[in-house]
């Protein structure tokens, strides 16, 4: 595993030892293994929301109606904001997604991994953010990467 890869899955571990036996500890970072293993972003730097998730959607009359807080636009790998399909969707809306968007295996695989890693990071978050981040991690765990 590259220096890269062993200094991410630090990053991800450290969190979760606060979190005591809120999560399975072992199944998580097990996960996040083979997820971190996929190939970085090849393509070119994509224009990115950077802070995609529930709390920074509107829904009028159950139709997303916008998106906000744009405070960390930025450009990069398009997995950084795929990671809401997670915090968003049912299995089968998560596919019907994924299908409509076109992602490729990597670039999916990278998601999830974004998807776990923040679903870790909001857990030690107030009720709304940590609730946000269980239903995040048991999709993610749930999902063959």
């Amino acid at each position: 595993m590259s220096s890269t890869r062993s200094s991410r899955t630090c990053r991800c571990g450290t969190p979760l030892c606060s979190l005591g036996s809120a999560v399975d500890r072992r199944a998580v970072l097990a996960r996040w293994e083979q997820l971190v293993r996929t190939p970085d972003w090849s393509g070119p730097p994509l224009w990115l929301h950077g802070d995609l998730h529930p709390l920074n959607l509107l829904v009028d009359r159950g139709e997303l109606s916008a998106v906000i807080d744009f405070g960390d636009i930025c450009a990069g790998d398009p997995a950084s904001d795929l990671h809401a399909a997670w915090m968003l969707f049912d299995p089968n809306e998560r596919a019907i997604f994924r299908t409509a968007i076109a992602a490729d295996d990597d670039t999916w695989r990278r998601a999830q991994g974004w998807a776990l890693a923040l679903a870790v990071a909001f857990i030690e978050g107030d009720e709304r953010i940590a609730g946000i981040g269980r239903r995040t991690l048991a999709s993610v765990m749930a999902d063959t990467p």
